[in-house]
């Protein structure tokens, strides 16, 4: 079977190890219970991605597996900025443990060395930016770290946009786009070098960025709104316009966002992820795919339980006639092609 490298758009690791108050991310080394350890990455071949750093809000429960709705109220700030510095850490520390086995990676250059020494290549991302203030001194800061990612949202409200609730059947057109201190924060990260992702961006904040950005238009983890028509995929108008600017997804292994009936059930065959690379592939081109998981951040499906299996979907991809060149692109080249002509 062909086994290529994976560079993988999204895991919460981060926010993982911060909850289970592992602050120099030791059990990724021991071999934590959990989709992204040490051990699952190098059995897998998982061998770098976007480590997010997201910030928890109140605890509402245990939420329903079957509902295809929630919404999220925005979060404190000054809370915000606490436990992303804490988080930022996490990974600093990690990198500075044991290069070896990990490293904080700044440019594909750095990628591409941590690759060849055999270290998980990565690059550290801010899933909703509650974190950082209307001024964006902290984005200097968190840049000057290594920051080379963020989102600007998560799926709630923050003083840089509206992020889209989970919604499924629902159009991603859920209200106002970015503010003005959205914007201010897009331009200073296209001046930065910094990616800004769309994936929990609402439809409007996603046009708002479209018009006003020279890079491309980027979704980390996200599928075809298509084939699943929940509030975080993306329509095909939005496809278009990512395909136009030379702009890529990285396919969500969220159920809920894979499934057509939209909810969470981790019964879900190969073939799904499948079909929405397919449609991905028809929409934005060979170059404009590859992969976002989402580990220990979501519901993958039965068979892929950990960064382990992951060659079960390469399998899938060889078993529906993706080609080795193609596959490489999918689970590598496609992300470093972007990397290189945003991040440098």
């Amino acid at each position: 079977m062909f086994s290529p490298a994976i560079f993988d758009g999204h895991n919460d690791l981060l926010s993982c190890l911060w909850h289970a108050g592992d602050h120099h991310g030791e059990t990724f080394f021991a071999g934590r219970q959990g989709d992204i350890s040490l051990a699952a990455c190098r059995a897998g071949g998982f061998a770098g991605g976007f480590f997010a750093i997201w910030v928890p809000g109140e605890r509402e429960g245990a939420p329903d597996p079957m509902a295809t709705y929630r919404a999220f109220a925005p979060i404190s700030v000054e809370k915000a900025h606490r436990i992303t510095m804490e988080q930022a850490a996490i990974l600093l520390r990690m990198s500075e443990a044991r290069p070896d086995a990990i490293r904080l990676c700044r440019s594909v250059a750095e990628i591409e060395a941590a690759r060849a020494a055999g270290a998980i290549a990565a690059l550290l991302h801010i899933e909703g930016c509650e974190g950082i203030g209307a001024g964006l001194e902290e984005l200097q800061v968190y840049h000057a770290a290594g920051l080379r990612s963020l989102g600007p949202v998560w799926s709630r409200d923050n003083i840089f946009g509206h992020g889209v609730p989970f919604n499924f059947p629902a159009s991603p057109d859920t209200g106002p786009g970015l503010t003005d201190a959205g914007k201010r924060l897009v331009a200073e990260c296209e001046r930065l070098g910094v990616l800004v992702d769309l994936a929990h961006l609402n439809e409007a904040g996603f046009w708002d960025v479209a018009r006003m950005t020279g890079k491309p238009l980027v979704s980390t983890h996200s599928a075809a709104h298509a084939l699943c028509p929940a509030t975080r995929n993306m329509t095909d108008r939005q496809l278009d316009a990512m395909r136009e600017t030379g702009g890529l997804v990285g396919l969500n292994f969220g159920v809920a966002f894979l499934r057509e009936d939209g909810v969470k059930k981790a019964d879900m065959p190969v073939g799904r992820m499948i079909a929405h690379l397919d449609h991905l592939i028809a929409r934005l081109g060979e170059g404009g795919v590859a992969l976002g998981s989402d580990f220990d951040g979501t519901m993958t499906a039965d068979w892929l339980g950990s960064a382990a299996d992951l060659p079960k979907l390469v399998a899938g991809m060889e078993a529906a006639g993706y080609g080795a060149a193609l596959i490489e692109r999918l689970l590598w080249g496609n992300w470093m092609d972007l990397l290189r002509r945003v991040i440098g």
